[in-house]
């Protein structure tokens, strides 16, 4: 009898990094997939990002819409209990064996709430990790609530049997979005630049900023100063709009402002093999997004990651991290451009992640002993 596996997502994000995984499962002999989608896929300003999940041939089982403006702090927190609610009753019909969740955003912590209430055990990628903004205690609050944890890294494992979770449900699977990136990476830098209408003979950076909560009144500060400081040193600029969280309005705002610059192009949503063809052409990535630190490394893409987003994150060499400060920014793009590419060498994996993952849901027990969970200190 196969086990039905529902997947919670919300944003272009999570669908990028986990698209290899969930088409894993769904070819998989003795699984079955469903999908709820929420948040940014729905709407236009983020490119109604549901549409790529059904051209990659992907079952969405729900679509649960909310408000995201204005995109605050309380807007995220309200969101969260409108998921909360949506969710039960559509897991209340879907009845899945096991619903799978990654990493630390809103409707993931919904969609952990929902299950458990439901006594539906959860398994949660990304585990373990650290960032140092409301981040990580929403990444930590999910894995508390979860029953079985597929981590990125030895050292996440660990972290998360120091949190208390039982060691033999921590598997380290490495991270799903360094899987069939080599094959994603498959348009060239030439053909990118001439869509584009850039100089071939410049460098351009990929630029990927989103804001941080606590620092939300800040954001279009930040935007603001990476963009005149590219600007200053020759770079062209590839910007990608941000999510949703507090404090976008102001990044969009800036984009939008510079996007008719010379050498500056804005876009709102690329298709997963072309942001990864513009990470693997790029002469750098700029910015604090996940991507940088986790993705980039498989390319030797260097890359400035800008403030607090990513603190305390494990790093590849090809990482250089700098505040929000003009002088440092500034700096890292001068030692960036002398210092070239990095070796292809990356901690987070070695992109069979997919496999372990569905290996796992064939495996793993789900008996109703599994439901009761305990701290094991």
């Amino acid at each position: 009898m196969s086990r039905k596996i529902c997947y919670v997502s919300g944003t272009r994000a999570d669908l990028g990094l986990m698209r290899s995984t969930l088409q894993a499962i769904q070819q998989a002999q003795d699984l079955e997939l469903a999908i709820i989608v929420t948040g940014m896929h729905l709407l236009e300003q983020y490119g109604k990002t549901v549409q790529d999940i059904v051209a990659a041939g992907l079952p969405v089982s729900a679509c649960i819409d909310i408000d995201m403006e204005p995109p605050t702090g309380a807007t995220m927190a309200r969101n969260i209990g409108k998921m909360l609610t949506s969710f039960v009753d559509v897991l209340a019909d879907i009845k899945p064996d096991l619903v799978l969740l990654l990493g630390d955003r809103g409707e993931m912590l919904a969609g952990a709430l929902a299950a458990i209430h439901l006594n539906i055990p959860v398994a949660h990628i990304h585990g373990g990790e650290r960032s140092g903004t409301i981040d990580e205690p929403v990444r930590h609050a999910i894995s508390k609530l979860s029953h079985y944890h597929f981590t990125a890294t030895h050292e996440a494992r660990d972290r998360l049997i120091r949190m208390g979770e039982a060691a033999a449900n921590v598997h380290v699977v490495g991270a799903p979005g360094l899987d069939g990136l080599a094959a994603l990476a498959c348009v060239d830098r030439e053909v990118l630049l001439a869509d584009m209408a850039l100089e071939p003979q410049r460098p351009v950076a990929l630029m990927v900023y989103h804001p941080v909560l606590q620092e939300a009144e800040r954001a279009g500060f930040g935007a603001a100063h990476i963009l005149n400081l590219l600007g200053g040193q020759g770079v062209q600029v590839v910007a990608l709009k941000p999510n949703s969280d507090a404090g976008s309005q102001q990044i969009r705002q800036v984009l939008e402002e510079r996007a008719s610059d010379p050498g500056v192009r804005v876009v709102t949503h690329f298709p997963r093999e072309q942001f990864i063809s513009w990470m693997a052409a790029a002469d750098f990535m700029i910015g604090n997004s996940s991507a940088g630190i986790i993705e980039a490394a498989s390319f030797g893409t260097p890359v400035i990651n800008i403030g607090s987003r990513q603190n305390l994150r494990e790093r590849n060499i090809n990482v250089t991290d700098v505040p929000v400060d003009a002088s440092a920014i500034e700096l890292a793009i001068a030692q960036t451009l002398v210092g070239g590419r990095y070796e292809r060498r990356n901690i987070y994996g070695d992109g069979r992640s997919s496999t372990r993952i569905a290996t796992l849901l064939k495996s793993i027990s789900l008996d109703a002993s599994v439901l009761t969970k305990t701290n094991v200190y």
